[in-house]
């Protein structure tokens, strides 16, 4: 009990150090570094609270995904602008709102009744119907699914927001990832070797996302970084935006999600909902597609808008 008790205030002490840290250090590339530190200790902290679906989201999408897209967007800034401004009262600012909000927070959960109002025991009798063993993912798409639905849908767009920043001359051409040269470097090693296993891995999540901690967004993020390793080691070249498959590719999750609330209305008389005799199946099986897109749409999302026709 005393070890736990000592990990858990370090954590939490190194947590309040590198978010303090973010803030005042100048350089934004440290910065950036430091916010992915900052996301791989909330995994851990994520850990000791049990709940492993959210550390391994918190891992992939807000400490590996998140962290690429800015290390990409700092890597488009000017060089002037690659360092931040010396005004140190707008960060003390920032640093101020951010332990008001934190405090705030503290506030109501230390003002909650004991015990905590939930709704944990009502929907825990209703998941045997729905056929999966994991809370998370029978909530997701059972309780939540709308919701989740308009997760994919708001990935498309943010997509399309991104690609709505190229120039008129570059729309449909192609976007532009790191690439890196060496052709017998240890990056190409890794990027003929670690993709077979990573999506192995991905079908693994996916697969065991039905009963135990994973899903559809973790293999996404990992099916995301294999297909990125390789396009940075010049193994594969990014996809043009107006590619027909890219594009089918990117809407077939939401299409899917989409399809199955509707067959919802024919099958059981309501919007997403699941026959109880084949939820499990139906969900695992939507959840494909949506693997695939939500991995597709990251890392175009990490390539950026298209800047030129051709990569030749």
């Amino acid at each position: 009990m005393m070890v736990a008790l000592i990990v858990d205030v370090g954590l939490a002490i190194l947590i309040l150090f590198v978010a303090g840290w973010i803030v005042a250090v100048r350089s934004t590339f440290a910065a950036v570094i430091g916010f992915v530190v900052y996301g791989l200790l909330l995994s851990l902290v994520w850990v000791r609270l049990w709940a492993i679906d959210i550390a391994l989201t918190e891992a992939a999408i807000g400490s590996g995904v998140t962290g690429a897209l800015l290390l990409r967007t700092l890597s488009r800034l000017p060089v002037e602008h690659s360092e931040r401004s010396a005004n140190g009262s707008f960060r003390f600012i920032a640093g101020l709102f951010c332990a008001f909000i934190s405090l705030a927070i503290a506030m109501v959960i230390v003002a909650l009744p004991e015990p905590a109002p939930t709704l944990a025991p009502e929907a825990s009798a209703g998941l045997p119907a729905v056929g999966v063993g994991n809370p998370v993912t029978a909530v997701l798409l059972s309780y939540r699914a709308f919701d989740t639905f308009l997760e994919k849908v708001v990935l498309v767009l943010a997509l399309v927001g991104c690609w709505s920043l190229a120039a008129d001359r570059d729309w449909g051409g192609t976007p532009v990832l790191w690439r890196y040269s060496d052709p017998d470097g240890v990056l190409k090693f890794l990027a003929q070797t670690l993709p077979p296993i990573g999506v192995l891995v991905a079908i693994y999540m996916l697969w065991t996302g039905a009963d135990h901690p994973g899903g559809a967004f973790q293999a996404s993020a990992m099916l995301a970084a294999m297909w990125m390793l390789t396009i940075v080691a010049g193994l594969m070249r990014m996809p043009r935006t107006n590619d027909d498959l890219l594009r089918l590719t990117l809407v077939s999750g939401a299409s899917a999600f989409l399809l199955l609330g509707f067959a919802g209305f024919g099958i059981v008389g309501s919007f997403l909902a699941y026959p109880p005799d084949y939820a499990k199946a139906l969900i695992v099986a939507v959840e494909i597609p949506m693997t695939i897109a939500v991995a597709a749409t990251l890392v175009m999302l990490v390539a950026g808008p298209p800047q030129r026709r051709d990569m030749s």
